[in-house]
């Protein structure tokens, strides 16, 4: 399975960066990904106005046969052995692509939460959407060493 990762802008605090990296290296021994890192809309006062634009590209970005996971502040918490599970799951299913969406800080259009299948808060406090990267990037190395049995601290 891969995991397809849809965010907007770049990633650039570079601590958060290192850790993104960091963690997306780690996972790469369990599941092959990719990144697609759309440009944000600078400069424009108009959150309206973001938010379709960079909405449409985060629609552009997905591929029709994803599983669309949308990390959104009203979305579902779940624990990392949860994240497991599903994982696992979609696995089962034969699951051949999941698309993990973070969007801009004017958030997404309502046609963007339709095309999500689970829509996931990573924690009820509120993060920035660096770390909200390297956040999604730990959870999915620790599910992925939760489904192998691998010690977390070996790697």
């Amino acid at each position: 399975m891969k995991l397809h990762f849809v965010w907007i802008g770049k990633t650039k605090e570079r601590h958060c960066a290192a850790l993104v990296d960091e963690y997306l290296k780690r996972l790469s021994r369990f599941a092959s990904h990719e990144i697609s890192e759309l440009k944000d809309i600078n400069g424009s006062a108009d959150a309206s106005r973001v938010t379709h634009i960079e909405s449409a590209k985060i629609l552009a970005a997905v591929e029709r046969d994803e599983f669309v996971v949308l990390l959104d502040e009203t979305g579902q918490s779940i624990s990392s052995v949860e994240l497991a599970e599903f994982i696992q799951i979609k696995q089962q299913q034969s699951c051949k692509r999941i698309a993990f969406i973070i969007g801009g800080f004017a958030g997404v259009t309502d046609e963007v939460k339709k095309r999500a299948q689970l829509k996931l808060a990573l924690s009820r406090m509120t993060l920035t959407h660096e770390f909200a990267r390297v956040l999604l990037a730990e959870q999915l190395y620790r599910a992925y060493t939760l489904i192998a049995g691998v010690p977390y601290h070996k790697f």
